[in-house]
């Protein structure tokens, strides 16, 4: 990517931004025919040629934007002129945009040329294709340009990932890349076969794995700056690869949309490689749990008991109730031999949530108030919103077995969701600063690049942003 603080010379393709008032104000500087024609509205377009430039207007809406929405607007514009752009030097032309509503058009201009499988062939990649803005300096752009490639090379490996068919994220595949990843970006790589697993005790994810042919690939990737005193943030991510639900298997009408079960550990993929690339200073460790669920004579069923690796004991009641199962062992695993300041798990985790929110938000539970509040806030700022649920102790009661410490579900038919982050609360450990975030209907879904549901990349500019501007 390359963009430069220039504005002098002739461009065959100019981006000029119009808000609606910013038009009305300047349409008579323009042709008849455009002033006709383009309004301003938002996610609007107008194509003017000449024998020398094609010029875009692009409409911003009202005034009042966020800075989310001039990311959806660059997505938007990107993805729908893909055809159109031409790889040449670009001018672009909005006088009255700060750095940050610069930053985030031009994020979603990059954002919005990802097609599955991701490669380079959108215009704005080639060689050829430079942005030209004379209103922030070479150094401001420079930097912005940093910042641009790392989300997009997190987001983007976030959305290949959910979206590869589960012929193609074999557990071996996807740690031959995660190794290669630690390799570029200088992680500490430590993976946990099945035999491994059983030595350490790792018993709820194992529960999960031992359906499977392929091996347990219980993963630990770890950043750390060089930066004294940094906060230090534990990640959690549900990789579920595939999941058939086990022996209470899914239905069939939309199994296929089960290779997306690993959202939450893409969503920790991409922060990370963020992170990484952007040299952060704060330290990561981050576990992805790293298996399938799988139907086999040696599956797990319903009525075992189960002892995870802090020793607690777990009945199943229903095996498609996976994903809290291998999340109890990443935090309890994290907890006991990682000294973190922050704990997160991120989880395409319950039905519940889906029938609560739809798209709109993931579901989130917090013990600390100070997370809780600014997780809201950095959701609501970049359009990644989060809507806080109780962990009241009332509901302990629901998951209490007579024969083990905990069942893996409630039998009653409502709150799935609360349940199985108050699950999930018996296993970080007294963690004072834990967050779950179940991003179920919100990592999945209808998006502008594919005519099946496909993957959102939610969770990476949250994680992102968080964690760069946590105090």
């Amino acid at each position: 990517m390359k963009i430069f603080n220039k504005k002098n010379k002739q461009y065959a393709q100019v981006f000029r931004l119009f808000t609606e008032d910013s038009w009305t104000l300047n349409a008579k500087n323009f042709n008849k025919n455009i002033a006709l024609l383009f309004t301003g509205k938002k996610y609007e377009v107008f194509i003017e040629t000449s024998e020398e430039t094609i010029t875009y207007y692009i409409g911003l809406g009202k005034e009042t934007l966020q800075n989310f929405e001039f990311q959806q607007i660059g997505v938007k514009f990107s993805q729908n002129q893909k055809k159109n752009i031409q790889t040449v030097p670009t001018l672009f032309i909005a006088d009255f945009i700060n750095e940050k509503q610069f930053e985030e058009f031009t994020k979603g201009l990059f954002l919005g040329t990802y097609n599955y499988p991701f490669s380079r062939i959108h215009a704005f990649w080639n060689e050829s294709f430079e942005l030209h803005f004379g209103n922030l300096s070479q150094k401001k752009l420079d930097v912005i340009s940093e910042r641009i490639d790392a989300i997009c090379e997190g987001q983007m490996t976030c959305q290949d990932w959910l979206n590869k068919p589960a012929n193609l994220k074999r557990p071996e595949a996807l740690n031959t890349y995660l190794k290669n990843l630690a390799k570029k970006n200088q992680l500490k790589y430590t993976v946990f076969n099945r035999k491994k697993c059983e030595e350490l005790g790792l018993g709820a994810f194992l529960a999960v794995n031992q359906g499977s042919a392929y091996d347990a690939a219980f993963t630990i990737l770890e950043y750390k700056t060089t930066e004294k005193n940094a906060k230090t943030f534990g990640l959690v991510g549900k990789c579920v690869l595939f999941d058939t639900g086990g022996i209470s298997i899914k239905a069939a009408d939309n199994m296929h949309y089960m290779k997306s079960d690993m959202g939450g550990a893409t969503a920790v993929l991409g922060a990370l490689i963020y992170a990484s690339q952007m040299k952060l200073p704060v330290n990561i460790t981050a576990i992805l749990p790293i298996t399938d669920n799988a139907i086999s004579e040696n599956a797990y069923l319903p009525s075992d008991v189960i002892t995870a690796y802090n020793g607690k004991t777990i009945e199943v009641l229903n095996t498609d109730a996976e994903g809290r199962m291998t999340l109890a062992d990443g935090l309890s695993y994290l907890s006991k031999n990682y000294k973190t300041d922050i704990l997160i798990d991120l989880a395409t985790l319950t039905g519940s949530s889906v029938r609560m929110f739809g798209d709109t938000c993931g579901a989130m539970f917090s013990n600390n108030e100070e997370l809780k509040n600014l997780l809201i806030k950095t959701g609501d700022k970049i359009n990644q919103r989060l809507w806080n649920l109780p962990l009241w102790d009332v509901w302990l009661d629901d998951f209490k077995s007579d024969v083990a410490d905990f069942k893996n579900i409630s039998m009653k038919p409502l709150g799935d969701c609360i349940i199985a982050a108050k699950f999930l609360e018996q296993f970080i450990e007294n963690h004072p600063n834990w967050a779950h975030l179940d991003i179920a209907g919100v990592a999945f879904g209808n998006v502008g690049y594919a005519k099946e549901k496909a993957a959102t990349g939610f969770g990476v500019q949250l994680l992102a942003d968080l964690i760069e501007n946590y105090h």
